[in-house]
């Protein structure tokens, strides 16, 4: 299963969208710095989620 996923930060509400296999481990990996893009507005949330069978390609 492949994840779209939304998560909001905690600090100035700003959002980052994102894909990915593992969920719950990259919402970790957001959350504990591992992330440059992400890194300025920890800590953040999840608010939204779908789930894939597979990886979309365009």
């Amino acid at each position: 299963m492949y994840y779209f996923y939304i998560i909001q930060s905690l600090n100035n509400k700003k959002f980052y969208l994102g894909y990915t296999p593992d969920l719950k481990r990259r919402i970790k990996s957001h959350n504990n710095g591992e992330n440059i893009a992400t890194i300025p507005n920890i800590p953040y949330e999840l608010v939204y989620y779908s789930a894939f069978k597979n990886k979309m390609m365009h």
